[in-house]
């Protein structure tokens, strides 16, 4: 309310004086008319907007110190956008990260109604299941059986600028239909110097339930995908962030055109220069982005990139800091090359470099990286052997370079407690190491009768243990 009282206030300093009476009608109408663009643009967008429940498993809450070693069936609940009349959807990628089942409820239209005005049919919740992701970048991609949706228009993510008004929808507290109003604080907050995600800052409150959902501009068009906020409390503090709309419609038409989303790759991990970087390593400069590791065979080392060189510009757009780097790299204009400025000593060069596309959907791997999926039944899982290929591009960041890879979730779950998800990899069973599917395999067969079985998992650089109850 504060936001839409200094809105209204430089709308009526705006005003000449001869056109504020003395009854104030002319202020009045200045505040209707702020309050109907305001009601017309959520009408629109309020469709587009979907409730997220998603159903996994994950230790129990409690005071009781043995509660956190307890799997209990949890309900979380988020936000997303419908992007195409025939249910394709987009939300966060923490969101659906370790889902066993995922429920879209969609906007139904008595919910932008005065009470007691309308009596229509009730809420229409449908299955969904995750059709790409990109978790280097937070987005998810969901398929619902539904025709005839309202898409929302995305906008120019370009075009953001700081001061602009934006608003956020969503289900924060699991309230579904919510909208908040705010401002761009800036359209390209970088939190980590050595990330590659770059958000829009906003003070539009924020709160858990709203991850997913859309940040709109005035003209009700999609600029970000709400993602996470700045909190001591848990609530809104009004430090918000989102992620860049450009992100979104290069994921989506992937996923449109090829059936999945890739992620490109040129096979090196960049950073950040410091001022102390450039003095220790006497660079030519001491900002931009430079080339920490080249990985070997990979398209940047045949293309003759070396360790140390700085990358100063991407298909002819100079690029200062990861962020940008990483957006460039997602967005480049050819599908499968680009040109890199690259500055070595006090010589600049252009370099012609082969785009990889590794497809983020481990499951759908098979084909692209020639692995073969095994079927874990005991497990309820599909798995992946380990090789150079995945520990070179899709697991960098591996603490145990070894294991089995969780490719995906069989329908049948081997127990109601299981909580493996997508891209853990298995390190032991029952204390036993394990390298291949196979060892896996023959653990599981050589166990005792009515013994628990013990998994020493690996899940985003965090090693946990996984029980089963054998049956």
């Amino acid at each position: 309310m504060r936001l839409l009282a200094r809105a209204v206030t430089l709308l009526l300093i705006a005003l000449p004086v001869s056109a504020q009476p003395a009854d104030g009608h002319g202020r009045i109408g200045v505040l209707r008319e702020l309050n109907n663009a305001v009601e017309a643009m959520a009408r629109r967008v309020s469709p587009s907007v979907v409730q997220v429940l998603v159903t996994s498993y994950g230790p129990r809450e409690g005071s009781d110190r043995r509660s956190e070693f307890e799997i209990s069936r949890q309900v979380t609940v988020g936000s997303g956008v419908i992007l195409d009349q025939d249910g394709y959807l987009v939300t966060s990628a923490h969101l659906v990260a370790s889902a066993v089942k995922v429920e879209v409820v969609l906007s139904a239209p008595w919910d932008d109604e005065p009470p007691g005005t309308s009596s229509g049919p009730g809420v229409t919740t449908l299955d969904a299941r995750v059709v790409g992701e990109m978790k280097d970048v937070d987005l998810a991609f969901l398929k619902i059986d539904a025709t005839h949706l309202s898409p929302l228009a995305v906008g120019n993510y370009e075009a953001v600028r700081k001061g602009d008004i934006v608003f956020a929808f969503g289900s924060p507290g699991g309230l579904r239909g919510s909208v908040s109003m705010g401002v761009v604080s800036t359209p390209a907050r970088q939190l980590d110097p050595d990330s590659p995600l770059v958000y829009i800052q906003t003070d539009a409150p924020m709160n858990p339930g709203n991850s997913g959902g859309p940040l709109v501009n005035v003209d009700g068009e999609l600029v970000g995908i709400n993602t996470l906020i700045l909190s001591r409390s848990g609530g809104s503090q009004g430090i918000g962030f989102a992620i860049p709309s450009t992100l979104v419609a290069s994921a989506y038409t992937q996923l449109r055109k090829n059936g999945r989303v890739e992620h490109d790759t040129i096979g090196v991990r960049v950073q950040g220069v410091t001022p102390s970087l450039a003095a220790g390593l006497r660079l030519s400069r001491d900002w931009g982005v430079i080339v920490a590791d080249v990985f070997e065979g990979g398209p940047a080392e045949r293309a003759g990139i070396q360790a140390g060189d700085i990358i100063a510009s991407v298909d002819g757009k100079p690029t200062t800091s990861v962020p940008l780097f990483s957006m460039q790299l997602t967005t480049h204009r050819e599908p499968d090359h680009l040109i890199l400025g690259v500055l070595r000593g006090g010589d600049e060069s252009l370099v012609d470099v082969t785009v990889v596309h590794v497809r983020t959907d481990l499951a759908q791997l098979s084909d692209t990286l020639r692995l073969e999926l095994k079927r874990i039944d005991r497990l309820g899982i599909l798995a992946i052997d380990m090789d150079d290929t995945i520990l070179g591009l899709l697991l960098p960041l591996l603490r145990i370079p070894s294991g089995v890879i969780v490719a995906g979730r069989t329908e049948h779950l081997a127990s109601p407690d299981a909580s493996l998800a997508q891209w853990d990899v298995i390190h032991a069973i029952n204390g036993a190491t394990v390298l291949t599917i196979d060892d896996l395999a023959a653990a599981l067969r050589d166990l005792e009768p009515q013994r628990p079985i013990v998994l020493h998992v690996e899940r985003e650089g965090k090693l946990t243990f996984v029980t089963y109850q054998r049956n």
